[in-house]
C-alpha cells in the first residue's frame, strides 16, 4: 500500500446532461434527462436538477416523464460526448501516461508514473500530499475552463480508496482519504460499496447478518470464503481490510462488455428467464454506452442446475448499441436454450466492440424515434401497389444538432405531425429563438455538434 494518495479516480458529474447543459444555454440550470426515447427507453443520465425528482440513472423513461414531466427529455449525442472525452482524458495525460479510462467519464490516473513521480519520491509526507491536492485542484480548474463541465476527484493510496474518495466528492468536489484510514472511512458503509458486490452477493451476506463492510472485515476471510467461494470471499475481504494492490493499467481495450447475475433460487419458468434477460441486456446495454462502443456479436451465456454452462450468439449485420435490438436478440436467444431443472445464472455480453460512428449514431437515434412515433399514432400505412416505393420520412430527434441555412445552427426541441421544432443557440451564445419549420423544409439539415468553446476545432473542419 502508498504511503502518499497519489491515485486519482476522476468522474466527471451528471456527464452526458452536463455536455447538454453546456451546449444549450437555454437548459442550463434546468431539469435534463438523456436517454432512449422508445417505449423500453432507460435513463442514461440526469441532471442534478432533474435528481432532486428522484430520477436517476437506470430508470425506465416512462418513470421519469412521470417524476418529472417537465424536463427537456433528450436523445444522445454520442459524438458530441466523445470530442469532450477525448479533451478531458488528454489533460490526464499530461500528469501521467498511466491513465486508465473506465467509460466516457471516468478513468483512474497514477501520479508516480508521471512527471511529478520522482518529486513525490523525494518529498517529506505532508510535502507530497499538498502536491497531490494541487494537482487535483489545477485538474478541476483546466477542465472546467475548457469545457465548462465540473468533475469531481478522489485522491487515495489505491484504486479502491479513491474511487470511493471520489463519490464522497460529488458533486464538484475533492476528497482526500489518508493512506492508513481507509478501514475508518470503508467501516460504516454498506457492503454494496465495494467492487463486485452486487445484489445477489448482498443477499448471501445479508441472510448471514453481514450488512457493514466492518461486519465483513470482523467476519474474516474463512468465513467469507465459505459464504461466497474461494476467490470472490478472499477479494471481498481483503477489499473490506482497504488492502488494493491492482495497478492503474493504461488504455485498456475491453474485447466484450458483459453484465449477469447469479439467483438464490433457480429460475424454471420461461417468462421469468426471459423477463430477467431483458433486464440484464438493458444493463448491458447502458455499460456499452457508457463506455463509448457499441458490438456485433450480443452473448447469452446461461448456467443450469447442475452447474453446466453453455452460451449461444449471434452477430448482427453491424455494430449496435441500440437496446431494442440488443434485447430482441437476447430474448431470442434465451427462447432457444432448454431451462428444464432450473437456471441458477444468466449472463448477457455484446461482443466485437467498435468506436461509435456517426452513422451508427444515426441509425439507433431513426430507430428509436420511428419507435416512439409509431407508438403515439400507429403504424403507417403500406404502400397501395406491390413494389410502390414507400415514402422516406425524415426523423428529428429531441436535442439533435441541425443548421438552416438562412438562421445557422441549432437544436431539435421537439417534432411532430409533420413539424419541427428548432431553437437557435450555440454553446457560447445567450438563449436563443425558437422557430418551427415542416420536416421536409430543404434548407434544414443535421449538423455536427458543436465545440463547447467557441474557437475550438469542431468535427466539421476534418477532412
Amino acid at each position: 500500500m502508498r504511503s502518499l494518495p497519489s491515485i486519482i479516480h476522476l468522474d466527471m458529474d451528471a456527464f452526458f446532461a452536463s455536455v447538454e447543459q453546456a451546449a444549450k444555454p437555454s437548459l442550463r440550470g434546468k431539469p435534463v434527462i438523456v436517454g432512449g426515447l422508445g417505449g423500453r427507453g432507460v435513463v442514461s443520465t440526469a441532471s442534478y436538477e432533474a435528481r432532486r425528482f428522484g430520477v436517476h440513472s437506470a430508470m425506465p423513461m416512462a418513470q421519469a416523464r412521470r417524476l418529472c414531466p417537465n424536463a427537456a427529455f433528450l436523445a444522445g449525442r454520442f459524438e458530441s460526448y466523445r470530442q469532450v472525452s477525448e479533451l478531458v482524458m488528454a489533460l490526464l495525460r499530461e500528469l501521467s501516461p498511466l491513465v486508465q479510462p473506465l467509460s466516457l467519464d471516468e478513468a483512474f490516473v497514477d501520479l508516480e508514473a508521471g512527471p511529478y513521480g520522482p518529486v513525490l519520491a523525494e518529498a517529506e509526507h505532508g510535502t507530497g500530499e499538498r502536491l497531490v491536492l494541487a494537482l487535483a485542484e489545477d485538474l478541476r480548474a483546466d477542465i472546467e475552463r475548457r469545457t465548462g463541465l465540473t468533475a469531481s476527484v478522489g485522491l487515495a493510496g489505491s484504486k479502491l480508496m479513491a474511487k470511493i474518495a471520489s463519490e464522497q466528492a460529488k458533486p464538484d468536489g475533492l476528497v482526500l482519504i489518508e493512506p492508513g484510514q481507509e478501514r475508518a472511512v470503508l467501516g460504516p458503509m454498506p457492503v454494496r460499496a465495494l467492487p463486485g458486490v452486487g445484489p445477489a452477493t448482498e443477499q448471501v451476506l445479508r441472510r448471514a447478518g453481514l450488512n457493514t463492510v466492518a461486519e465483513l472485515a470482523e467476519a474474516g476471510e474463512a468465513e467469507l470464503v465459505q459464504l461466497l467461494g474461494k476467490a470472490h470471499g478472499a477479494g471481498v475481504f481483503q477489499m473490506s481490510t482497504g488492502l488494493d494492490d491492482r495497478p492503474v493499467v493504461a488504455d485498456q481495450d475491453a474485447k466484450s462488455v458483459s453484465v449477469e447475475d447469479t439467483f438464490e433460487v433457480d429460475l424454471a419458468d420461461r417468462d421469468r428467464v426471459l423477463r430477467e434477460v431483458e433486464t440484464l441486456a438493458l444493463r448491458c446495454v447502458r455499460r456499452l454506452r457508457g463506455a463509448g462502443r457499441s458490438g456485433r456479436t450480443v452473448v447469452l451465456k446461461v448456467r443450469r442446475f447442475d452447474f453446466s454452462t453453455l452460451t449461444r450468439s449471434e452477430t448482427l449485420r453491424g455494430p449496435t448499441d441500440d437496446e431494442t435490438v440488443i434485447v430482441e436478440t437476447a430474448r431470442r436467444l434465451a427462447a432457444q436454450v432448454d431451462i428444464t431443472g432450473g437456471v441458477r445464472l444468466l449472463g448477457v455480453g455484446v461482443a466485437q466492440l467498435a468506436d461509435y460512428t456517426q452513422e451508427d449514431l444515426f441509425a439507433q437515434a431513426v430507430r428509436e424515434e420511428a419507435q416512439a412515433a409509431a407508438e403515439a399514432v400507429g403504424a403507417e400505412e403500406e404502400p397501395e401497389a406491390a413494389g410502390e416505393e414507400a415514402v422516406v420520412v425524415r426523423r428529428w430527434l429531441p436535442g439533435q444538432d441541425v443548421r438552416h441555412a438562412e438562421l445557422g445552427p441549432g437544436w431539435v426541441q421537439g417534432s411532430g405531425v409533420g413539424r419541427v421544432t428548432v431553437r437557435f443557440e450555440t454553446p457560447w451564445s445567450g438563449p436563443g429563438r425558437v422557430r418551427t419549420f415542416a420536416i421536409e423544409d430543404p434548407e434544414l439539415e443535421p449538423a455536427r455538434p458543436l465545440p463547447l468553446r467557441e474557437g475550438w476545432p469542431t468535427g466539421e473542419d476534418e477532412e
